[in-house]
């Protein structure tokens, strides 16, 4: 007898985890369908699909169980999954997370906020919503997001058992890292005893999101004609809020003395100045405010503040879009800002 709760028409239970670069959703994926073969016997398949493989970049893994009797012989990307997973809020943004999600499925969400906030983020009409503050309980422990996540799926994922996920843990860190083992272990059981749950009741003969493939911005039939180029090449228009993992820097204007030492250190050109005078009635540059559109959260600048003008604050939605102070870039955006 099949223990697979649910399958496709090809016999598969498919997990879809949508994640950044540095959250470590393609190693949870790898775990988690190591813990289904190795623990359960189960047929198996996980591979991921990301773009320049750096730190803050899109990330999907794909999960593939059925029976053992059954060949796995689709390697194509999960399009209608049972269960989605995701890593981090702000892919909200860009990424409609749960496209393609059966009627019936269920998605996991590392967030603290509340389920009617997060569906109506999702757009989610019905079925199962999860909620685990895998954030918090990593930075707690000192471990990374995606064991945390781990817990909660094998919560979902009732078929799997939890002792062969352990046991993956402690051979993937052992080695390499024995001083990590502990931290996961526990990682993973908070993040199986913390997730929480709500079901919205599904109507009879509903039918699944559908599934949308992202087109380019600019194809063959949206270029502008001859190939022109209205904008020389740059990154003003490209927002990078998508790859901070939680945190960013708090601004107190305060406490600033505008040594600079910030907008040194800072890889993006975050940081916003204004021509002034001090008090002596000397020119000066002040600085103004953060441009959150270009922080990524690496919060360096954090680190070289004499003055802790800028404090690591953890992420609340709408913080950023409140308190950002806009960079201002009249000539090289050509004409389109």
């Amino acid at each position: 007898m099949s223990v697979l709760p649910k399958k496709n028409e090809l016999g598969f239970f498919e997990i879809r985890l949508e994640s950044i670069g540095g959250l470590g959703a393609n190693l949870a994926g790898k775990m988690l369908a190591e813990a289904g073969v190795l623990g359960l016997g189960l047929s198996g398949s996980n591979f991921s699909s990301y773009g320049s493989e750096k730190k803050g970049s899109p990330v999907k893994s794909f999960i593939r169980f059925c029976d053992p009797d059954t060949a796995i012989r689709d390697h194509s990307p999960i399009e209608e999954p049972h269960v989605v997973g995701v890593f981090h809020e702000a892919l909200y943004k860009t990424i409609d997370v749960v496209s393609g999600l059966r009627a019936d499925g269920i998605v996991l969400v590392n967030s603290s906020r509340d389920f009617d906030v997060i569906k109506n983020d999702l757009n989610l009409e019905y079925g199962t919503l999860a909620i685990v503050d895998a954030l918090n309980i990593a930075v707690e422990e000192k471990t990374k997001v995606n064991t945390a996540m781990l817990g909660a799926l094998f919560r979902i994922c009732e078929f799997l058992d939890p002792n062969s996920m352990r046991e993956v843990i402690r051979k993937t860190f052992e080695k390499k890292y024995p001083h990590l083992v502990e931290p996961n272990i526990r990682t993973f059981d908070r993040g199986y005893n913390e997730v929480q749950f709500k079901t919205y009741e599904v109507p009879e003969g509903a039918e699944g999101k559908t599934f949308v493939r992202m087109q380019p911005l600019l194809g063959y039939e949206t270029q502008e004609l001859g190939g022109v180029i209205t904008a020389q090449a740059n990154s003003i228009l490209k927002d990078l809020s998508g790859s901070r993992q939680g945190f960013l820097p708090e601004f107190n204007r305060e406490k600033c003395i505008d040594c600079a030492a910030c907008d040194n250190v800072c890889p993006d050109f975050c940081f916003v100045w204004e021509e002034g005078e001090d008090k002596r009635g000397r020119k000066q540059m002040f600085l103004k405010g953060i441009d959150y559109q270009y922080c990524k959260g690496c919060l360096k600048c954090v680190e070289a503040c004499p003055t802790n003008a800028l404090t690591d604050l953890r992420e609340m939605i709408g913080y950023a879009e409140a308190n950002r102070v806009k960079q201002n870039f009249p000539y090289t955006a050509g004409g389109i800002l």
